[in-house]
């Protein structure tokens, strides 16, 4: 039986990515967290302290395994979008008979992770990493 590799950082998402039996596409959503309008004291005080907050998507990306490299070179190209993020999602897409998804396969999947983001749904079923790459939970 083939070892199961417990997903710990971005290169161990890559590396299992990678083991799957058929390409995969990795779908990327950047969510900014911010105070909601009707914060109060308490709730301002938490979010300063890197807790609470809304979750908004601020731009979505799907790319084929292949032109991934590291979490940094991630970092690089998104900040070309001159967009500040602090935090990414990511799902899988799997291919089928060894053919990778298309980006037009992508593209629905994609707006259901911005959705479930916008509607407060549970987002404990993607992987999160911060801007430093750090795996993240949701709690």
């Amino acid at each position: 039986m083939a070892d199961v590799l417990e997903i710990t950082n971005y290169q161990t998402l890559l590396q299992v990515g990678r083991q799957q039996p058929d390409p995969q596409r990795f779908l990327f959503v950047f969510l900014q967290a911010s105070l909601p309008s009707d914060h109060n004291d308490a709730d301002k005080e938490r979010f300063q302290a890197g807790h609470g907050g809304e979750l908004q998507a601020i731009m979505c990306v799907d790319k084929d395994l292949a032109e991934l490299t590291n979490f940094t070179d991630l970092v690089t190209e998104s900040e070309q979008m001159q967009q500040d993020w602090s935090m990414v999602l990511i799902a899988c897409l799997g291919g089928h008979n060894g053919l990778s998804p298309t980006a037009a396969e992508a593209e629905q999947p994609l707006k259901m992770m911005v959705q479930t983001v916008q509607s407060g749904g549970d987002l404990s079923k993607y992987l999160a990493f911060d801007k430093q790459g750090v795996l993240l939970s949701f709690a």
